[in-house]
């Protein structure tokens, strides 16, 4: 089966200005499927995706119209000082049953990741995620996973065994999946009055990093060391307060401002491990002037513009591009190493597998930023190590 054999053709008529576009635009850069399908044999770095599917997007209904909508605004943005290599290949359309849309998404990303593309998949409801998540279970690797959202969707699942799941429960199906092939989950900006301690409980437990709106509200850049490690990011653009994207029914007062999502975008697209990423439940019925398919138009044009601007410096090779920093702690023996990258200034830290850990390797090396390292001078232990540190074990 062919990957065209899963879109439908863009109408360009519907999206494009009566006097087309200039040729600094990305309307005129990007290879659209709006009659031939992208040849994607030839060189593409990053595949654009529609999703046109709600039917499990709760409370959020009409979210399915949203791709063409930020299409519009997207193709109007002009190249940044780079030549981009990317295809827009349309939209899936809703399956017959959910699970066939998810089959179609789940295709799609495995397919475009071993061809070395990066999805940008366009939603649709935040389900979605569970569906780009199964993209990589035919990839033996483990997935870091980094969701941007003002709550934890962990309500309980009554799909049983089908893989159909919706968008307050489709946490639940990846951390029960079987096998069981994420390593890390991160969020970043829940809103407290929003998630139960329970659920706080389930995450502190697990080791799983999560953040608090308020712990990064204008100071935006201690997220860079989380989304770094990222292998598929999944945005909820009600995580974004309602004054700046209110093209959502489930929109609120709080969350990030428009220029911190951008950043947060374009940290995605800087991190070298970073394979997918999914923006999901726009709803272009609750959308005024298109302010909301703008600012999502502006996202993926800073994640665009971070990848186009990657240092490439993980992993770590060659050596002599790096500094090693080794620390002692005040009530241990043990050393904290800490690798620093001459081209980016961005650290790493070396945690040591268990003794029955990875036979290739010695430690596994965790993104963390300069306070984590700071913390080790004063003698004291990383929270990032310690967790690191029982996930491996």
């Amino acid at each position: 089966m062919s990957l065209a054999d899963f879109f439908t053709p863009i109408d360009l008529k519907k999206i494009a200005p009566k006097k087309g576009y200039y040729t600094s635009q990305l309307g005129d850069k990007i290879v659209h499927y709006s009659v031939d399908f992208p040849d994607l044999e030839e060189k593409t770095d990053i595949a654009i995706i529609g999703v046109m599917d709600d039917r499990n997007a709760i409370g959020n209904p009409g979210c399915s119209l949203g791709p063409d909508y930020i299409r519009e605004k997207l193709y109007q943005l002009n190249e940044g000082g780079y030549s981009v290599k990317i295809a827009d290949l349309g939209n899936i359309r809703a399956g017959e049953k959910v699970t066939d849309t998810y089959f179609a998404v789940k295709t799609v990303v495995s397919e475009l990741i071993k061809k070395d593309i990066i999805p940008v998949i366009l939603g649709g409801g935040q389900d979605l995620t569970y569906a780009q998540y199964l993209g990589y279970e035919e990839l033996e690797q483990k997935v870091d996973l980094v969701v941007i959202d003002s709550h934890f969707d962990l309500d309980e699942d009554n799909h049983g065994e089908s893989i159909e799941t919706t968008s307050a429960s489709y946490l639940n199906k990846i951390f029960l999946h079987d096998p069981n092939y994420l390593f890390n989950f991160s969020n970043l900006g829940y809103q407290t009055y929003f998630v139960s301690q329970d659920s706080l409980r389930v995450m502190d437990k697990l080791y799983f990093d999560v953040h608090r709106l308020g712990e990064l509200s204008g100071n935006i850049a201690v997220t860079e060391p989380a989304i770094r490690n990222a292998s598929m990011v999944s945005f909820d653009i009600g995580a974004i307060r309602a004054a700046d994207a209110m093209g959502n029914a489930n929109a609120t007062p709080n969350g990030f401002y428009g220029e911190e999502a951008c950043q947060l975008c374009r940290y995605a697209g800087f991190n070298d491990k970073l394979t997918s990423i999914g923006f999901y439940e726009f709803n272009p019925a609750y959308d005024s002037n298109g302010q909301t398919a703008w600012q999502l138009a502006q996202m993926i044009w800073y994640f665009i513009d971070g990848f186009y601007n990657r240092k490439r410096d993980f992993p770590l090779n060659p050596k002599s591009q790096y500094l090693i920093y080794k620390t002692s702690l005040t009530h241990d023996d043990q050393e904290v190493i800490f690798v620093k990258s001459k081209k980016s200034d961005r650290w790493w830290m070396q945690v040591p597998y268990p003794s029955a850990g990875s036979p290739n390797e010695r430690f596994h090396l965790v993104p963390c930023s300069y306070a984590d390292y700071k913390t080790a001078t004063s003698g004291e232990l990383p929270d990032l190590w310690w967790r690191t540190y029982q996930k491996l074990n």
